[in-house]
């Protein structure tokens, strides 16, 4: 019986060792220094890819990450994707229910327009997060924004298109317009 407990220590320590070995490297090592480039290099993305804006007293003010989605429901605003997610299916009854409710908002927050809401308004993204809307959403929403605001439509479609993401080199993703950047260029901040 002492052999067998000696030859499992024998077995036992190396593992442990290489266990420890490993977790130093993978874990504290390797993720520091990942970290630790991300900061040099790309240290906007680094950080959450926050907004942060000076305002006319010279203080600053984050207003948001561009990466995450910040809900916006006045009418003078730029209006993005319902946020949270859902796991029904497209055809479900209750996701349909959820459709027409959005559809009905749409209708009560803008009811001269007759134009078809596009379904990014109405749907939730897969992350329930997205900050971006079609340039179709957008498009859809500059009448209101102009009429609300007391300017002309051109003016809110510079401001969109300022803050439309093109798909890269032309072929990859679609293009897509930040939300929060728009609103924050519509109120003078960017």
């Amino acid at each position: 019986m002492g052999a067998n407990m000696k030859s499992s220590k024998g077995v036992l320590r190396p593992a442990i060792v290489c266990f420890l070995l490993m977790t130093l490297l993978c874990g504290v090592l390797y993720t520091a220094a990942v970290t630790g480039i991300a900061g040099i290099f790309f240290p906007q993305k680094a950080n959450g890819s926050i907004i942060t804006v000076t305002l006319k007293d010279g203080s600053k003010k984050d207003f948001g990450s561009a990466l995450i989605a910040q809900e916006f429901s006045e009418p003078k605003y730029l209006i993005g994707r319902p946020l949270g997610t859902s796991n029904l299916s497209p055809t479900s009854a209750e996701q349909k229910e959820q459709v027409n409710k959005r559809i009905d908002w749409w209708h009560s927050l803008d009811p001269d327009n007759k134009k078809d809401i596009p379904a990014d308004l109405v749907m939730a993204s897969a992350s329930g997060v997205d900050p971006n809307i079609s340039p179709n959403a957008a498009d859809y929403q500059i009448s209101r924004i102009a009429r609300e605001r007391g300017i002309e439509e051109d003016k809110v479609k510079e401001v969109i298109d300022k803050y439309t993401i093109k798909s890269f080199l032309g072929i990859f993703g679609e293009p897509a317009v930040n939300v929060l950047k728009v609103n924050l260029a519509l109120d003078g901040l960017l």
